[in-house]
């Protein structure tokens, strides 16, 4: 694929080249269709005739009650959660066939059975609501029937829309329950009745309608919801503009916008998958047309729209969830979110700057990019949605109250100039996205539910933590890394919301049992479940980029780990001194730790590619990062030791090849 002027002029980054697919050498690859082949809760039905219509009417209703209890007040807690599942299990079953080779055009008979037991279920707990809450610890025969069929079919839809890993995870809890009497060592338990556990997990606030749905049926829709208007406004293309503008001449630059592009677009989006192939429809194609290989291309792409889930203020809708696990404001949580944040792009920005001084790459030329001035003036208004919803929330406004108003904004802004008018037709449509995409939460929600229901039921969180702990020998470093570990592998294969429940509910509990903050731990764990999707062996995010480069699946997975390395130090950084995550501290901290954590990133990027003026040899680049890692552990001697090592570094290279001018930092 080639890129240049524009016959009739338009500048390079128009988004007719790529909207109907992603064009590549004379190739055209459906982007629905590779949402659906690595992302499941995109693989829904696209139904035609009555069905389409009900099932319209279904989700228009669906995002009708979320914004009237938005605005008029919740319902009971239990009912208002029940009837958002109620909602979110019946569409599940009519729009998400049962496996990946069954028909995505009709619904299967079985299916309008399983949607229509659950609307049962549903309305027996809203005609029973009070008898239940009245029965409760005592409930009857037909009580335990609906909670075990309840349960089974909440577990089904959510295998359907998110995936087996967690219905896996949610088994063998369930198994554990039930069989503890059975399991030896410290993990033996009573054991519970099947009656008990069914009852725990169907009818209290400790199962599945428990705190993370509950979040998700007030927070989460809203901002999902915003997300989908926003999608209807154009702002994804104004945000590829403006990158594309500021950063697309420099070395590398096609790289650095997709690096800008997605962290833009990370206030937004809730999917690391989604985001790769969003923004990499445009990215990939133009790197590889200005000399990146394929996996690196694919790489870069996958790694900066990863970086997207813990840019704030959305997070992925996870930040939500954190607040109300943690019990702090979510505007505590975005603002802990924001350094690290902005370290993680940082530390992508130098390792794709080295990597193209180190290649030779150079940028668009100035002459096929937009101007930033005229986009501003022609499509600035498009932002005004964030903006409302940030500072709203700056002023201690409440997230349902900032979500709202920003809808409203979103409505409002593609309106204020002509060039920008949406037909209302979108604005319906963002009514009916809102409610799909949050299908996936919800169904993760009501699963991570079912583990957290295990959990505080049997006590199993302080067995883990102790049995690992134990394991490490009471060493935090090893304890940190062995919740590293658990945390990679329990993200893996799991969309964003999922994954931070997974993490938080077994891994976090570790965390704190060292002395960290909560905020920290969940934070700690939410960073290395998000880094899953670009770990090998199962990084859907780098396999979402390699199937648009065309490149190899595996390598585009170790290069997408290699440019987002900053994200593994990270984490490590604000454990061991929470001040990058502005707790305890003062400005003065906050400044050194934020500026020693870059001139260690600078070190392990520098290491890694093997360049910093010129070429560095296998001891340099040894050095390099062991002096970069030095400054994880933020105390006066390894921040002098790091630092010092580093700066001898590029003086020493410096001095090598200082025949050769230094290019600046784009």
């Amino acid at each position: 694929m080639k890129f240049g002027r524009k016959k009739d002029g338009e500048n390079l980054t128009g988004s007719s080249q790529v909207e109907e697919g992603l064009v590549q050498d004379d190739e055209v690859i459906d982007k629905d269709e590779l949402l659906a082949k690595l992302d499941k809760e995109s693989a829904y039905r696209k139904l035609d005739g009555i069905w389409k219509k009900i099932t319209t009417v279904m989700l228009f209703c669906f995002t009708a009650f979320q914004l009237y209890t938005a605005l008029m007040g919740t319902f009971p807690a239990q009912l208002q959660r029940m009837i958002h599942l109620g909602f979110v299990i019946t569409l599940a079953y009519l729009l998400y066939p049962a496996t990946s080779k069954g028909s995505r055009k009709k619904i299967a008979f079985l299916d309008y059975i399983f949607s229509g037991a659950f609307f049962c279920i549903v309305a027996y707990y809203i005609m029973n609501y009070e008898a239940i809450i009245g029965r409760s610890g005592s409930y009857n025969q037909v009580d335990v029937i609906v909670g075990v069929i309840g349960t089974i079919l909440v577990m089904e839809a959510c295998r359907r829309v998110v995936g087996w890993p967690i219905v896996i995870i949610a088994m063998v809890f369930i198994s554990y329950a039930y069989f503890g009497r059975n399991i030896p060592g410290f993990f033996n338990h009573r054991g519970y009745s099947l009656e008990r556990i069914a009852t725990h997990l169907f009818y209290t606030t400790e199962g599945i309608i428990g705190l993370p749905l509950g979040t998700c049926a007030t927070y989460i829709f809203l901002f999902i919801l915003f997300g989908a208007f926003l999608e209807k406004t154009g702002i994804g293309q104004f945000f590829i503009d403006v990158a594309n503008s500021v950063a697309g001449f420099a070395a590398g630059g096609p790289a650095k916008v997709a690096v800008l592009t997605s962290a833009l677009q990370g206030t937004i989006s809730g999917s690391s998958v989604s985001n790769t192939v969003s923004t990499g429809s445009f990215t990939i194609p133009l790197m590889k047309s200005l000399g990146y290989k394929p996996e690196f291309a694919a790489a870069v792409e996958a790694a900066a729209s990863t970086g997207g889930q813990i840019m704030p203020p959305i997070m992925g809708a996870a930040a939500f969830l954190i607040a109300e696990a943690v019990g702090v404001p979510y505007l505590e949580v975005a603002k802990a979110a924001i350094i690290p944040a902005l370290l993680y792009f940082t530390g992508i920005w130098m390792m794709i700057h080295l990597e193209a001084k180190k290649i030779g790459l150079v940028g668009i030329p100035k002459d096929q990019l937009p101007k930033v001035g005229p986009i501003l003036k022609e499509r600035g208004h498009l932002i005004l949605p964030i903006v409302v919803i940030i500072v709203l929330l700056a002023m201690d406004r409440s997230p349902i109250y900032a979500a709202t108003r920003g809808i409203l904004a979103a409505v409002i802004a593609p309106y204020l100039r002509k060039s920008t008018y949406v037909p209302l037709r979108d604005l319906f449509d963002a009514l009916i996205n809102g409610a799909r995409n949050i299908i996936s939460v919800a169904c993760a929600c009501g699963v991570a539910g079912i583990i957290v229901g295990i959990v505080t039921l049997t006590g199993l969180g302080l067995k883990l933590g102790g049995g690992l702990i134990s394991a490490a020998g009471g060493m935090v470093s090893l304890t940190l890394f062995f919740t590293m570990i658990t945390s990679l592998v329990l993200g893996m294969g799991v969309p964003t919301t999922a994954n931070y429940l997974i993490t938080s509910t077994i891994a976090a509990p570790i965390v704190m049992q060292l002395g960290v903050p909560p905020l920290a731990a969940h934070l700690f764990t939410f960073y290395f479940g998000i880094l899953a999707d670009i770990t090998p062996p199962v990084a859907l995010a780098a396999y979402a980029g390699s199937a648009i480069a065309k490149g190899n699946p595996f390598k585009t997975g170790v290069q997408a780990t290699k440019l987002a390395i900053a994200a593994f130090i990270i984490p490590y950084i604000f454990v061991m001194n929470p001040a990058l995550i502005l707790i305890d501290t003062n400005f003065i901290e906050v400044i050194r730790i934020t500026a020693t954590s870059l001139v260690g990133m600078f070190g392990i990027s520098a290491g890694m590619t093997g360049w910093v003026y010129g070429k560095a040899s296998k001891l340099e680049r040894l050095l390099l990062i062991a002096a970069g890692l030095m400054l994880i552990n933020p105390t006066v001697m390894t921040d002098i030791i790091g630092t010092g090592g580093i700066a001898l570094m590029i003086a020493y290279q410096h001095i090598k090849y200082k025949k050769i001018k230094p290019a600046k930092v784009a």
